[in-house]
């Protein structure tokens, strides 16, 4: 017989530690394409060198670009065998900062050498230019244990 994980111990597994539903300081920043994924990195003061910056994205600790994450839930889909993070899109207005190829979530603490690293989500390479730029959610959120 198989061994599996139920959708519940999912469910308590995105809330153990962060609790990603209603801890504030939970937000997306954006990274540039120069940016390697790499599981080891754990905190932002190991990704911030590839954090945009320009006209529209004031990056740093507490910066302006940093969004904060909208109506956050954490949700447990038995039909779908899933327990999933999610949240509202989110859009950045006039912005001019270069390309973006990550975002990251993260959970903004006292600076980013203790700010924690959630989740780099692969996002199709977007070169930003003075328009808006918006992160749609998938369907099923942002960060999904199946």
């Amino acid at each position: 017989m198989a061994s599996i994980t139920t959708n519940y111990l999912r469910k308590q597994l995105l809330t153990a530690g962060i609790d990603i539903e209603n801890d504030s300081g939970v937000k997306a920043m954006l990274l540039s394409t120069a940016y390697t994924p790499n599981k080891d990195h754990d905190f932002v003061d190991d990704i911030n060198a590839n954090e945009l910056s320009g006209t529209g994205y004031a990056g740093g600790f507490a910066g302006s670009g940093r969004k904060a994450l909208v109506n956050r839930a954490i949700v447990q889909d038995d039909s779908g065998d899933v327990s999933y993070a999610d949240c509202d899109d989110l859009t950045w207005t006039a912005i001019n900062a270069g390309t973006i190829g990550h975002i990251a979530i993260i959970k903004e603490i006292t600076n980013d050498a203790a700010s924690v690293i959630i989740a780099i989500i692969d996002t199709a390479d977007v070169t930003t230019d003075g328009g808006n730029y918006t992160w749609q959610v998938a369907a099923d959120g942002f960060l999904k244990l199946s």
